[in-house]
């Protein structure tokens, strides 16, 4: 072997180990919603369907923001922006994941993505909802948008539940990914 094939072949294994071995699935585009044209809505909306049935979880939205705006009627906000800030409220900066390191697994406090805290904070609200007690969807969804507006809750509560064992695990952010 020569040096130029040597050198060749050092360059395709270095390449190798630097390529995953699948590609990046490509990110799908989330078209807005009819009524506010928000992506976020329409995002919220799929989190929140079951079984494809995306009208009904359109129409489970969109009551539950009238709802919110008749239980807070003094507000200056609208009911849209009441629900961006409990969204806000409740989405987490820090969580914990579990990393083996010679024997011990450790929970190692690691920032978020940001398109992975507004999924996760979606779906807090959306299970913390379900969980309620309460007549319809809409309405246990409202009083969860209420709750998490003013920063209370099981979804608030959730999130700074993910806050404090981050806290508590600082020591081992040495061991990030």
């Amino acid at each position: 072997m020569t040096d130029d094939s040597n050198q060749e072949a050092l360059k395709t294994i270095k390449l190798r180990k630097l390529t995953m071995r699948k590609a990046k699935p490509k990110k799908r585009v989330v078209l807005p919603d009819p009524v506010f044209h928000d992506v976020r809505v329409s995002k919220f909306v799929n989190h929140l369907m079951y079984d494809g049935k995306k009208s009904t979880s359109y129409t489970i939205f969109y009551s539950s923001l009238d709802i919110v705006k008749s239980k807070l009627p003094n507000e200056e906000k609208t009911p849209l922006e009441i629900w961006m800030k409990a969204l806000e409220n409740i989405t987490p900066q820090v969580e914990v994941k579990s990393r083996r390191v010679g024997g011990a697994t450790f929970q190692v406090p690691t920032e978020i993505r940001p398109d992975r805290k507004e999924s996760i904070s979606m779906k807090n609200l959306i299970l913390y909802a379900r969980k309620r007690g309460g007549k319809t969807m809409a309405d246990k969804l409202a009083a969860e948008i209420v709750d998490a507006y003013n920063e209370q809750g099981g979804a608030f509560k959730r999130k700074e539940d993910m806050h404090k064992m981050a806290e508590a695990n600082r020591a081992f952010a040495h061991f990030r990914f």
